[in-house]
Formats: C-alpha cells, sequence, structure tokens
C-alpha cells in the first residue's frame, strides 16, 4: 500500500508544473476516495488545491495532474478520503450538560463562550460546515464571523440567529412565570408580523429562517405532534425568506405541521418525528428535505435526568424517539430526500458522527447515508458549488479516515484527518 502512495508521489512530482505567483496551491494524497457524486470509490486520488478550492481530482489510470510551481504536500497513505461532513441541525451555544432549568445558573454570556469549545470539537470531528438553527442574542452570527476572521477554530456555519414561533410555542421562552416578561423577540402571532421576523433576522445575519411549525419536546407546556403556527404564516415565513433568497427550515414533529410546512414551501423539515404516508408523499413530489434526528434520543434517556433535564421532556422524549426512527424507515424505503440533521447540543458537540450507524440500522446504506451529509446537505443550503463533495470548484473540505465507511460506517466516528479550505485542521 505504501509503494503505491510512493508511485502517486513519484508521478506527481514528474508531473508538468505550473508557475502560479502568490497562489497558496497544496496537493493532498491517499489511498482511496469516496466520491458521492458518481456513488464510487476512487483508488488512489490525487487532489490539487489552489487558494482554498478544488482545481483537480485524478485517481488511478487518468491522466496527470498539472502541479502548480512550490505545492505544499499532504500524504495519507492507507487512508480513505471523504468530502468534510455537513450536519443541517445544531445548536452550538447550546450544552446538554445544562438541562432544564440548571442553565438559569450563568450568565448569558457564558454560552457564547463555551460554544468557542463545541466549535472547535466539532470541526475536529470532521464536520466542516454546519447549519445553526436557533440561538439567542445573534450568537451564531458572532460565532461564524469569529471563525472567518481567524480567531477560533471552527466549522463553516449557516445561522439562523432566532427561530420564528408563536407567542407561547416550542421556540417562545416557556419555562418562567409571567412575572419575568420574558419571550423570544422572533415570536408572532399573524403573517404580516411573521414577514417582519424574517426581516429581522436577515438583517442582523441569518443566512437561513427556522420556524417552529408544532410543538417539542424540550420546551415546557407544548406538545411535540401539534401544530402551532396556521397554514397562512407558515406561507408567509417561506415566501418571505424566499423573497430574501434564503432557505427556510420548519420544526416539525406532529403530521399536521409537517404537511402545512411543507405545502408552505418549506426547504427542510427537522425531527419530522409523526410524518405520516400523506407527507412522505407530499414531501417526495415538491422536493423537500427530510432532517430525522434519530441518535439524541439515546443520549437523553440516559443522560438527561443527571443534566437537569425536566421529567416531562424526558417523557416527550421517549414517546417521539421510537415512533420517529420507524417513520425514517418508511420515509427511507420510499425514497424521500434525506439530510443528515442531529441536533448537536441535545447531545455533546463532537459526536454528530454516531448518527451514521442509526440512520443505516433504519434503511439507508451507508452511501446515502454519506451523501445525506454531503451532497444532499450542500444542495438544501444551496451551496452545491462550495460544499458537499471532492470536486472541481468546492472548498477544499476534506475528511480522511483508516478503513472503510462503505462496509463500516462507525468509521466515520473516528476521522483521523481535517482539512479545511485547503489547511490541515489541528486536532
Amino acid at each position: 500500500m505504501i509503494a503505491r502512495i510512493a508511485a502517486v508521489a513519484a508521478l506527481v512530482s514528474a508531473a508538468p508544473a505550473i508557475a502560479q505567483q502568490g497562489a497558496n496551491s497544496v496537493v493532498i494524497t491517499a489511498d482511496r476516495m469516496v466520491d458521492v457524486v458518481t456513488g464510487r470509490v476512487i483508488d488512489r486520488p490525487v487532489i490539487v488545491v489552489t487558494d482554498g478550492r478544488i482545481v483537480s481530482v485524478v485517481g488511478e489510470g487518468t491522466a496527470r495532474p498539472a502541479i502548480p510551481a512550490g505545492a505544499r504536500r499532504i500524504d495519507l497513505p492507507g487512508k480513505t478520503l471523504l468530502p468534510g461532513l455537513i450536519d443541517m441541525h445544531v445548536h452550538l451555544t447550546s450544552n446538554p450538560r445544562y438541562g432544564g432549568y440548571t442553565g438559569l445558573q450563568f450568565t448569558d454570556s457564558f454560552w457564547v463562550a463555551q460554544a468557542v469549545g463545541n466549535a472547535q470539537r466539532t470541526l475536529q470531528a470532521g464536520f466542516t460546515t454546519v447549519r445553526n438553527v436557533g440561538s439567542d442574542n445573534y450568537a451564531d452570527v458572532g460565532l461564524k464571523q469569529a471563525i472567518e476572521e481567524g480567531w477560533i477554530d471552527g466549522p463553516r456555519i449557516v445561522p439562523a440567529a432566532y427561530a420564528l414561533g408563536a407567542t407561547g410555542g416550542h421556540c417562545d421562552e416557556t419555562f418562567l412565570p409571567p412575572s419575568y416578561n420574558r419571550k423570544s423577540p422572533a415570536v408572532a402571532d399573524s403573517p404580516d408580523e411573521l414577514r417582519q421576523r424574517v426581516r429581522e433576522q436577515r438583517k442582523y445575519g441569518a443566512e437561513v429562517i427556522k420556524a417552529c411549525a408544532t410543538g417539542g419536546v424540550f420546551s415546557r407546556n407544548t406538545e411535540p405532534g401539534v401544530q402551532q403556527l396556521r397554514a397562512e404564516e407558515l406561507k408567509a415565513i417561506a415566501d418571505e425568506a424566499h423573497f430574501w433568497k434564503l432557505k427556510a427550515a420548519a420544526h416539525a414533529h406532529g403530521a399536521d405541521g409537517i404537511r402545512a410546512a411543507i405545502e408552505a414551501g418549506f426547504d427542510t423539515i427537522e425531527h419530522v418525528s409523526f410524518i405520516d404516508d400523506a407527507g412522505i408523499k407530499a414531501a417526495k413530489a415538491r422536493g423537500t428535505f427530510l432532517g430525522f434526528d434519530i441518535y439524541n434520543t439515546e443520549y437523553t434517556l440516559a443522560e438527561g435526568e443527571k443534566n437537569g433535564v425536566l421529567p416531562e421532556n424526558i417523557e416527550k422524549e421517549r414517546r417521539v424517539g421510537t415512533l420517529q426512527r420507524e417513520n425514517f424507515r418508511k420515509a427511507a424505503q420510499a425514497g424521500a430526500r434525506m439530510i443528515f440533521s442531529t441536533d448537536a447540543g441535545i447531545y455533546p458537540h463532537g459526536d454528530n458522527a454516531r448518527q451514521f450507524k442509526v440512520m443505516v440500522r433504519f434503511g439507508l446504506t451507508p452511501m446515502q447515508a454519506i451523501q445525506a451529509a454531503t451532497l444532499n446537505a450542500a444542495e438544501a443550503l444551496g451551496r452545491s458549488g462550495d460544499v458537499g463533495a471532492i470536486a472541481v470548484g468546492r472548498y477544499a473540505d476534506i475528511i480522511a479516515v483508516e478503513g472503510d465507511p462503505l462496509s463500516d460506517i462507525a468509521v466515520l466516528e473516528r476521522v483521523s484527518d481535517v482539512i479545511k479550505g485547503g489547511e490541515p485542521v489541528a486536532k
């Protein structure tokens, strides 16, 4: 195996050089590469990167690549390359160690400070892009800006800022009594008010709009299956988001709320716990992506009580989890469009890849599960030109693992190397 890598290295060294003054170029080699676009494995890939983007990808038996003069080398003998993974549903400012009322012991800025470590762990686990679907005080926007300015390490973040919802609904403040007079600044109770909330989130940095169409597991006085925004309100949110060229994501557990959000034009449905046959049919017809978070139940039921999660919330998770997984299986068998969405923050950040084996257990092939976290996720983000595949023109966001993820999906829980924009990530 090492001899074959040496042969590739010799081939690269002998390739004609192209002088590019000032260009930052890297050559990446390994034993194998998972091509998520074709669904094939490429032997002995040679990937050329300039200024953080891929300029060529070749495998064994193809023409030699043009190597820029002075290119640096990242050689990963014996390893398998995949695109940087994408988690479409995280909360980087949340921490599962502080459930229920235990989070009230901290000042507001605590959540941003501890999110720095959450972002680093997420990146080191191989997730080079995440969609952060809800945070207070526009913290996810600030975290994104700090990463892009180079102050901290972390994934590429697509922030939602505050999630929109109805007064007293899942995305409102439901834990405090009236004397505190606290509510989320993104709740509203009419189509026009919700259009305004969309504009406010975009104004302050949101790149995706999230709305809570139904109740949820981790709020008080809400039932996951009960719809909380009317059809005309959901349509106003999705239309306004699309008017501003933003994607729209709907938190929706209940079958009625799921169908209403699909018909309203939301691009992705989150949780999808109680989806019925009509909902699956509607999602397929409209091309809506479904994001089932089917790992975190295990963590909540095992650790939630110790972490302060209230009994009513644990009981809701127990009721939701089993049915959600069976509905995932039904949607997978029906050929619905799946994205990788974990709700990280409900369980520890950095453990995102543990969901892959659950997705395979409940109906996806390993390749389909990987595509959910790469190709499909990039399409759902509207960023197929930037992320989601090892392909010319996209960012050189690449991970390496020991072993074959197509025969043992669990190897993705042990990412050995992470490259973001052509630069190795310290682990």
